[in-house]
């Protein structure tokens, strides 16, 4: 990663730091769940050039779907191995740890259980983070009172706060900046926004909707298509117009406005080498005040209904869903390299490792994996 041009900085006001541009990994795995997912044959290769670009932070959810390795189906009850209860934060720690053979760098809760006690949820994930096997905890997708809820418990009890929100912010969707970002902003949480290009629609222009994806990925209908409007065409179109303009992509153009954002590092799926290399291109990329007003202006206020059409979505999946505990297993690939089965997952990894574990299929976690050592991909020739 020496030649890279990827710039790095702190997550919030913690001690870690992360690549600006963090790699989104919801697209690589198994076409057994959405057509428009690469296969692990050609998901490795990606994930490989990503980090060689200097990409060193992955985000693993997967929402409790069939990644790598697959998914079982459940042949039994899931009570207790599902939301954040103490026994399951627990469980799911010390599989993941048991796994890796070290420690997560920083377990992120992947949606609030409203079922369990606020201050079970804390209460434990200081444990887990006191115990040694966890450095910091995150969050994602809530309501922004909520969040300060829990801040506020853990701020009380003196307990491990959040360090980072993974919340839904982009172009077309920008309902987060009335409270959620201000607040994260100011007591100094990082900000790592989950579909900065709104599922790919602010990389093609309006009327481009043919596409695998696009017939087939139920959460760009549900987040993105059900409610999008005139306005919604005059960003895109304003987006096509400033990329044209600038000579970059439309991808490029969006990525750039979320690093306008103070504490904002986006989360971005890339299929591609190209995509890669456009999104770490998309730092250098300058948007001045008035582009910036340029594409905020058609903006129309949206209802927010996103984040609980996301928690019944998902508690929907969760009757097909069991855990599946394999230990890591290195083994030789096609092209000379190494890495731990599979490469995809739930679950954390540290920088120590450096690779990804087999998953923890259950809705509540997704973690960032810091791949900060230059052995990550191990080459045998």
């Amino acid at each position: 990663m020496a030649d890279s041009k990827m710039e790095y900085v702190r997550l919030g006001n913690s001690g870690l730091k992360i690549s600006k541009i963090i790699l989104g990994t919801m697209g690589y795995g198994s076409k057994q769940w959405q057509d428009w997912v690469l296969d692990e044959e050609d998901s490795l290769p990606l994930i490989e050039h990503a980090y060689k670009q200097g990409i060193n932070t992955w985000d693993t959810r997967r929402g409790g779907l069939p990644p790598i390795a697959a998914c079982a189906t459940n042949d039994g009850p899931i009570v207790n191995r599902v939301g954040l209860s103490r026994k399951h934060i627990f469980d799911a720690v010390d599989a993941s740890v048991k796994r890796l053979g070290t420690y997560i760098d920083v377990l992120q809760i992947h949606r609030l259980d409203r079922e369990t006690p606020r201050e079970e949820i804390m209460r434990a994930l200081n444990d887990v983070v006191e115990s040694g096997k966890v450095r910091y905890i995150g969050a994602s997708s809530m309501a922004a009172w909520e969040f300060q809820t829990l801040q506020n418990i853990a701020d009380r009890k003196g307990w491990h706060k959040f360090i980072s929100m993974q919340n839904f912010h982009n172009l077309l969707f920008r309902e987060e900046e009335r409270e959620m970002i201000p607040y994260c902003q100011d007591t100094g949480v990082g900000l790592i926004p989950w579909s900065p290009i709104a599922r790919g629609a602010l990389a093609k222009p309006w009327g481009s909707r043919e596409s695998v994806r696009e017939n087939s990925d139920g959460a760009l209908k549900m987040f993105v298509r059900s409610r999008e409007s005139e306005a919604d065409k005059a960003i895109i179109d304003r987006v096509e117009e400033l990329a044209k303009k600038k000579g970059v992509s439309m991808a490029q153009i969006a990525i750039a406005w979320s690093l306008t954002h103070k504490g904002v590092n986006p989360i971005v799926g890339l299929h591609s080498v190209k995509r890669i290399d456009e999104a770490v291109d998309a730092i250098k990329v300058q948007l001045s005040q008035e582009e910036i007003k340029y594409l905020e202006e058609p903006y129309v206020p949206k209802v927010v209904t996103a984040l609980e059409r996301m928690h019944m979505f998902i508690q929907n999946i969760l009757s097909s869903i069991c855990v599946v505990d394999v230990p890591n297993v290195v083994e030789e690939l096609s092209g000379g390299w190494l890495r731990r089965e599979p490469i995809i997952g739930e679950d954390a990894c540290s920088a120590g490792s450096a690779t990804m574990v087999r998953p923890y299929p259950v809705y509540s976690f997704h973690l960032l994996i810091l791949s900060q050592h230059d052995d990550t991909f191990n080459h045998t020739n």
